[in-house]
């Protein structure tokens, strides 16, 4: 590839990347052909990319070649056509590799620009093969970086272009995968520490929809990835499980009453949306949590792999007892009263669904110690205080928490013999009308109903 430069460096910018891009693509399939394991990209076919196609200058005495906006759209469309035309995956995902892979230099600005204009347009035109390239970019990069493709692609369909959210909600059937990533690094974009950081509405309401329709959605990733016992710890999470329990614990708080409009200068019926939202996407996680004893036992990982991390946990816990810690120090009104028992409420459902189906290892004294911050609450209290068993037997599932778990998926495993059923308990009332408490889950371990 190093020999081409001479030939590429009379021809227009355009020209230039199109031929280059045409060499990449059948230096790439020899590449593959060839048989070496595993197939890299040499350093010289590198910085061809970065010189006519990322433009970066080759030394500083060259000056930096430039495309117009129009040869730009240009270059993404035959991008585009060259992704969708080249059949085999591999020579893909390489080719998306030696195009968009970090190399720690002064071109990978340009880089993520260049992305972030082709994944959107991809999202636009239906680019399925791209998207798949970009889910794999996503599950490989540096968080920081993740978060920053996140953040054009709901600029440019949820804030942008009024009326183009319906185009980024069609990426749940084009590529599952894509749109799995996208989920765990927009939670992970959108801590709720800030109105800046709280996530458009319409964003929020393609997120539910998403979930409602296929709850495995957010596992597919780790359903088809092998995983090995190093995740790096700077990529992003293998689900979004984390970062969505962390969305409907602090959005009670978050989205107080007394704050300015929340939500992108929604408007006020607007704002009155988001209550029943997380309570749908509170539901819809503990539906997932509930699919996971299963699904671990096929992969030979109950009770050796925790899909959340005490580290996550730690920092939710801590965020939380700042926002109580806030919401103290303003008077409370009757419609505010209630919302930080519900966050409490939801945090302790969270915990005690997680770990009776192997999402969450960890012991009592574990959680007694990221929760001892937190004001008192009785579902949490009772989650603390219930005994928690594990057993490195893999085909025999934990019973958590209770011997009163008759109904739960884990007392459904035939190890298991089944003890007394418990009628379910009567939905608690809606303690606020903005955020209506949630439906105690009758399948788990404590026939409880706290009181607001």
């Amino acid at each position: 590839m190093g020999d081409i430069r001479q030939s590429l460096l009379p021809r227009d910018v355009l020209s230039a990347a199109k031929e280059l891009l045409y060499h990449l693509d059948i230096y790439i399939c020899n590449l593959v052909q060839s048989g070496r394991q595993p197939p890299q990209v040499d350093s010289k076919t590198q910085e061809l990319v970065e010189e006519f196609i990322l433009h970066a200058p080759k030394d500083r005495n060259t000056p930096a070649r430039r495309m117009s906006a129009l040869q730009e759209l240009q270059l993404l469309e035959i991008m585009c056509s060259c992704f969708q035309e080249q059949s085999r995956d591999t020579v893909r995902q390489l080719m998306f590799s030696a195009l968009f892979s970090l190399q720690g230099n002064q071109a990978d600005e340009s880089r993520m620009v260049l992305l972030g204009k082709l994944v959107s347009m991809a999202i636009a035109v239906g680019r399925v093969p791209i998207l798949e390239c970009a889910a794999s970019w996503l599950q490989r990069t540096h968080r920081v970086y993740c978060v920053r493709l996140a953040q054009v692609l709901v600029d440019d369909y949820c804030s942008l272009v009024p009326g183009s959210g319906p185009t980024l909600q069609n990426i749940h059937s084009a590529s599952p995968r894509f749109c799995c990533q996208f989920i765990t690094a927009v939670t992970t974009l959108y801590d709720l520490t800030t109105e800046e950081l709280t996530p458009p509405l319409e964003l929020l309401q393609m997120i539910v929809s998403w979930i409602q329709d296929d709850p495995r959605l957010v596992l597919i990733n780790f359903l088809n990835t092998p995983l090995s016992g190093n995740h790096p710890i700077s990529s992003l999470d293998v689900t979004p499980l984390g970062g969505l329990m962390r969305w409907c614990v602090k959005a009670p708080l978050a989205y107080k009453g007394d704050k300015k409009q929340a939500l992108t200068n929604s408007s006020t019926e607007r704002e009155g949306e988001v209550g029943p939202l997380f309570s749908a996407l509170h539901l819809s996680v503990l539906q997932v949590l509930m699919l996971l004893p299963n699904i671990l036992n096929e992969k030979g990982l109950y009770g050796r792999l925790a899909l959340l991390q005490m580290e996550s946990l730690a920092s939710l816990t801590s965020d939380l007892s700042r926002l109580l810690d806030q919401a103290d120090k303003h008077a409370p009104s009757t419609d505010t009263r209630a919302l930080p028992q519900l966050a409490l409420d939801r945090l302790a459902q969270a915990l005690q669904v997680s770990m009776a189906n192997g999402a969450l290892l960890c012991s009592r004294e574990d959680l007694r110690a990221i929760c001892s911050r937190l004001p008192h609450n009785n579902l949490l209290q009772l989650v603390l205080s219930g005994p928690v068993m594990y057993y490195n037997n893999i085909h025999s599932p934990a019973m958590a928490f209770s011997p009163h778990a008759a109904h739960s998926p884990i007392a459904s495993h035939p190890t298991h013999t089944p003890l007394p059923t418990h009628p379910p308990l009567p939905t608690h009332p809606s303690s606020h009308p903005q955020y209506p408490a949630q439906p105690f889950m009758t399948g788990m371990s404590f026939p409880f109903r706290p009181s607001h």
